[in-house]
């Protein structure tokens, strides 16, 4: 029998390994997180197996890194007659464009009228590099010997707003200048001062871009109206913050953005990231495939609406094995070698322009035992890894999310991740870390619109700026019955049949 002394000793031995194994456990777990945040601060964003590329590009000066306060549809802070300084005047140095505009009557019997004057409105237009101005002149007429007749003159085209100087042009390069290339309203603020020398306070621009917004409205419900209206979206989210008047402080919320793969990706506003978003924006009537990361709200969301099934997203389940692929190389290479050979599948596919049918049958025949293969690896690999490790966080992820990945297999319509409303959603990233925050929280529906406009563009092929200057000058004329004509995808197949027609917007 060991003497209680020897025995105490060992005990308290036994309890220091322990201590010491604890602490090794946290100590490497540690390591882990710093490697991590390291890289992800530091390295290449890239998801190659070799990330070396050094990055080419410098850090954004800070005070290049957004100043936009001013965003729509804000009011300006200032005094009244301090904005009324600051109001955009029409340069008289600019080259006119001279627009007459004589009544039916006058066209029919030019000899029959004589002119006794005019009433003449003004725009600034702007064309890459260049403002002009866009006199619209109305000539006054009477008929030659009834002194005592009334005059005609022929009616004012419609305008998306009266009274507003700015012409279509000006107004959608400053959408495609904010919303495609991320430029914050006080930086084209800058640009045309500096460059043209033409003052527009940006607190003019983001009333303008309210006003634009609100006129496209309609086309957006469209839009909307079609990707739910289908049988298969993916869905995602994004954090931007906003203004919260009063306080000064800015508040976090959230771009949700629904996407149809071949069509269009909406985006829509909300101020919070819960599941009764995803309520609000997937309707009822909905039916089919929705394909989503694992956030909890997707999930609280499927278990109310046993009628949709959920599919899951293969890149995040791979980004996160590569994030822990310096934690046991050898393993997390082969399993990255697995997830290589399923997309070699949906890259040949791509190039076949394969059908849903050829799809599914491909899928069934090789990326099923890949992915068999894949988890049979995951399950051996698994009593290896400490759980709070990021290779065993990588392992809890895949296997708690399985069978939506399987998915896709059974679905030649499905994708196997969420990599195209990836795509849609990268552009409001730039545009976030320029601008900083949309404005106050009812301006991330106008930006919602926007980004809804331009995205329908970029997947159409169609250049944003024409579209858009096309698009606002005849959108006055439009009823709710024929605005439908006017959706990216409209607009585009009515230029290509009547290319005559859209010359100037080309």
């Amino acid at each position: 029998m060991a003497d209680p002394t020897i025995r105490e000793l060992l005990e308290k031995l036994a309890e220091r390994d322990e201590v010491i194994a604890a602490l090794r456990k946290e100590n490497e777990l540690l390591k882990q997180k710093v490697d991590m945040l390291s890289r992800m601060v530091y390295g290449s964003s890239s998801e190659a197996f070799n990330p070396n590329q050094p990055d080419l590009f410098g850090a954004m000066p800070a005070e290049e890194s957004g100043k936009d306060c001013a965003s729509f549809p804000a009011e300006a802070s200032h005094e009244k007659k301090a904005r009324k300084e600051r109001t955009p005047r029409i340069p008289e140095n600019l080259p006119v464009e001279e627009i007459i505009i004589d009544p039916l009557e006058v066209q029919a019997e030019p000899e029959a009228y004589k002119c006794i004057g005019q009433e003449a409105s003004e725009q600034l237009d702007y064309t890459p590099g260049t403002f002009r101005r866009v006199r619209t002149v109305r000539r006054k007429y009477v008929r030659k010997g009834e002194v005592d007749a009334k005059p005609v003159i022929a009616k004012l085209p419609p305008k998306l707003q009266d009274g507003c100087i700015a012409a279509p042009g000006l107004l959608a390069h400053i959408v495609v200048s904010r919303y495609v290339d991320h430029l914050p309203f006080y930086r084209q603020e800058q640009i045309f001062k500096t460059r043209h020398d033409v003052l527009i306070p940006r607190q003019n621009m983001a009333r303008w871009m309210d006003m634009v917004a609100d006129r496209l409205e309609p086309i957006y419900n469209i839009l909307r109206d079609k990707v739910r209206g289908g049988d298969y979206i993916q869905m995602d989210e994004t954090p931007i913050r906003y203004l919260d008047p009063g306080s000064g402080k800015t508040q976090l919320g959230y771009m949700w953005v629904i996407s149809r793969p071949g069509g269009d990706a909406i985006f829509e506003w909300k101020t919070s990231r819960a599941a009764q978003c995803v309520h609000e924006i997937i309707p009822k009537e909905f039916k089919g495939i929705m394909q989503t990361d694992a956030y909890a709200a997707y999930g609280s969301f499927s278990r109310e609406r046993p009628d949709i099934e959920m599919a899951g997203c293969m890149t995040h389940v791979r980004r996160k094995f590569f994030a822990a692929r310096e934690q046991n190389p050898k393993a997390v290479n082969f399993l990255l070698n697995q997830f290589a050979a399923l997309y070699r599948v949906e890259s040949t596919l791509r190039k076949q322009k394969a059908g849903p049918a050829l799809r599914e049958a491909e899928r069934a025949s090789t990326s099923r035992r890949i992915l068999e293969r894949l988890k049979k690896a995951i399950h051996l690999l698994a009593p290896k890894c400490f759980p709070q490790s990021n290779l065993g966080k990588a392992i809890q992820y895949a296997l708690s999310i399985w069978p939506t990945l399987l998915v896709y297999l059974a679905a030649g319509r499905v994708e196997i991740d969420n990599n195209l409303i990836e795509n849609a959603i990268r552009p409001t990233a730039v545009g976030k870390k320029n601008f900083l925050f949309v404005g106050a929280a009812e301006a991330g529906k106008k930006s919602a619109i926007l980004y809804t406009i331009v995205e329908s563009c970029r997947r159409q092929g169609i250049d944003p700026l024409a579209y858009l200057r096309d698009v606002l000058t005849r959108l006055p004329r439009y009823t709710n019955q024929t605005i439908s004509e006017l959706t990216p995808e409209n607009w585009q197949k009515a230029r290509v049949s009547s290319p005559e027609q859209y010359a100037a917007a080309a």
